[in-house]
């Protein structure tokens, strides 16, 4: 049985504290962890988040920026990866890598996918091939679990 997770604390890109359980109940989220100084993450990762936004309209995707010493985010900094200027999904600040923390990240970036009923249903570290094959098989099998619940 999967466990129940009911906090995600991290902070908003004004500084706000939010718990992402509370602020997206009952949704199916789809969580990258990354940094901006991780390649595999700005160059492969966050395009694919934004492409299964696209595919998957029901699915929330949210980025979270794990903050190390040394590689923290800021607004600024967040935002001038996009070359539009403006994040594609809402982002989010882990300061101090409490969440890679709390759900045992690989390194980045780290994927978690989330059921509407607020269970960890698959974490997927990478974004290479085969990463992102096993997300997109996750993806698939929850949201396939969930149309057939319907």
């Amino acid at each position: 049985m999967n466990t129940r997770i009911e906090t995600i604390a991290v902070t908003d890109l004004e500084g706000e504290s939010v718990n992402l359980m509370s602020a997206y109940k009952n949704k199916v989220l789809l969580l990258i962890m990354y940094n901006n100084d991780c390649l595999g993450c700005t160059g492969r990762a966050i395009p694919l988040a934004y492409q299964f936004m696209q595919d998957y309209p029901s699915i929330q995707v949210i980025g979270i920026h794990s903050d190390f010493v040394n590689r923290e985010g800021s607004k600024a900094s967040i935002k001038a990866i996009f070359t539009s200027g403006e994040n594609p999904f809402p982002i989010y600040i882990d300061k101090n890598h409490k969440v890679y923390d709390q759900f045992n990240a690989e390194g980045t970036p780290q994927w978690l996918l989330i059921s509407d009923k607020g269970e960890l249903f698959r974490s997927v570290f990478g974004s290479q091939e085969n990463a992102q094959n096993r997300l997109f098989y996750a993806i698939e099998s929850l949201v396939q679990k969930k149309s057939n619940a319907q």
